[in-house]
C-alpha cells in the first residue's frame, strides 16, 4: 500500500490576466500572466495509490463522481503515472473551500493541490518549479498556485519555459481583496471553452497579445514599488479588456450580470469619493476588490447597501502550497 499525502493549494486571482491558450494539450497560453494568492479560498487534497483498486476512485466534497465527471482528474493522474511509473489506481478525496466554476480560481488550487498530492504519494520529488510545470498541465492558473503572494507565470514556447514564480512572498505591505461572490453556481461556459472561442473569433485578439506585454512589464514595476494605486488600475485595466474580448466574440458571450455592474459601480463611486480601490473579475461573475486593508469598513458599508455580508469575503495574501505524509484531510 502506497503512502496517504495531502497537499493545500490557496487559490490566485491574475492582476495580468491570461485569457487564451496556443497550445491545449501543453496549457501552454498566449501571454504571461501576474496574480496574487489569496488566503481565503484554498483546496485540500489527499492521494493514495492502491493496487487493489481497479480504477480510480475520486471522492469531490464528500461525493464519490461516476466516471464521467471524474474523468478530467484520471487524465491527469494518467500524467503523473506516465513520470512516476506508478501503475496503481488512486483514491483521491478532495474538499474544496471554494465555490467551483463560478469564477473564484477553484480549478487553480485543485489541481495545484492534486499535482502535489499525487507526485509525492507516487513517489516523485519534484521542485517548485517542477510542480509548477505539472499542475499547469492540469489547469494553465494551477501553475500559479504553488507560489504565494505576487506571482508571474512565463508564458515560455514549451513545456519546460512555460512555469510560474514568485515575484514578492511574503507580500510585506498593505494590499488585500474582497470578493463579492454574486453566484456560487456553475457558469454558462467555461473558462476552457469561453477563451477558446475568443482566440478563434475575435478581431481584437491580437491587440490583446500586444497590449498584455506592456501590462506585464507595468505590473512588475507597480509590485516593485508597492505601488496600489499602479497595481489597481493595471488590473482593471487588463480585466475589463479580458472581457471586451468575450463580447467580441462569435457568438458573443458575457459573464457579468446585474450585480456584477452594480459592485463595478459602487467601486467607481468610492474611487470618486477619494477610496483608493479597484476592481477585477475572472471568467464569472463575481467581482475582487483590490484595495488597502485600512479601507475594509468604508468599502464594505457601501457595498452592503446592495449585497449581504455573507456575500462578502476580506481575503489577504495568501501562501504557497504546503505537503504532508501520511495525514487526513480535517
Amino acid at each position: 500500500m502506497s503512502k496517504t499525502v495531502t497537499a493545500k493549494a490557496h487559490t490566485n486571482i491574475a492582476l495580468v490576466k491570461y485569457w487564451g491558450k496556443r497550445d491545449a494539450t501543453l496549457m501552454l497560453p498566449q501571454t504571461g500572466s501576474i496574480s496574487l494568492t489569496l488566503d481565503h479560498f484554498y483546496t485540500q487534497t489527499q492521494v493514495r495509490f492502491n493496487d487493489q483498486l481497479p480504477t480510480d476512485q475520486i471522492t469531490f466534497n464528500g461525493t464519490r463522481l461516476a466516471a464521467p465527471q471524474a474523468q478530467r482528474i484520471s487524465t491527469f493522474l494518467d500524467l503523473i503515472r506516465q513520470q512516476s511509473g506508478q501503475t496503481a489506481a488512486a483514491e483521491v478525496v478532495t474538499t474544496n473551500h471554494v465555490p467551483t466554476s463560478a469564477g473564484l480560481a477553484s480549478s487553480a488550487s485543485g489541481f495545484a493541490a492534486l499535482a502535489a498530492a499525487a507526485s509525492r504519494a507516487a513517489g516523485m520529488t519534484l521542485t517548485p518549479t517542477e510542480l509548477s510545470r505539472l499542475a499547469r498541465r492540469g489547469s494553465g492558473s494551477a501553475t500559479r498556485s504553488i507560489f504565494g503572494g505576487f506571482v508571474e507565470w512565463h508564458a515560455g514556447h514549451d513545456d519546460q519555459s512555460s512555469y510560474a514564480e514568485p515575484l514578492q512572498d511574503p507580500v510585506d505591505w498593505d494590499i488585500q481583496m474582497i470578493a463579492v461572490v454574486l453566484k456560487k453556481s456553475p457558469k454558462p461556459i467555461s473558462s476552457t471553452a469561453g477563451m477558446a472561442r475568443v482566440v478563434a473569433t475575435s478581431p481584437y485578439y491580437p491587440a490583446w497579445i500586444e497590449t498584455t506585454k506592456h501590462d506585464l512589464t507595468a505590473m512588475r514595476a507597480a509590485i516593485s514599488a508597492r505601488d496600489l494605486e499602479a497595481v489597481g488600475t493595471i488590473a482593471e485595466r487588463s480585466a475589463m479588456r479580458m472581457h471586451a474580448l468575450n463580447l467580441s466574440a462569435e457568438p458573443a458571450f458575457t459573464y457579468f450580470t446585474a450585480d456584477t455592474l452594480t459592485a463595478i459601480n459602487t467601486v467607481k463611486d468610492l474611487r470618486a469619493r477619494g477610496i483608493n480601490c479597484y476592481y477585477t473579475l475572472d471568467a464569472g461573475p463575481n467581482v475582487k476588490i483590490i484595495c488597502a486593508g485600512r479601507d475594509t469598513t468604508v468599502i464594505t458599508t457601501a457595498l452592503k447597501q446592495a449585497f449581504a455580508a455573507e456575500q462578502l469575503i476580506v481575503a489577504k495574501p495568501g501562501p504557497g502550497i504546503t505537503v504532508t505524509e501520511d495525514a487526513s484531510i480535517e
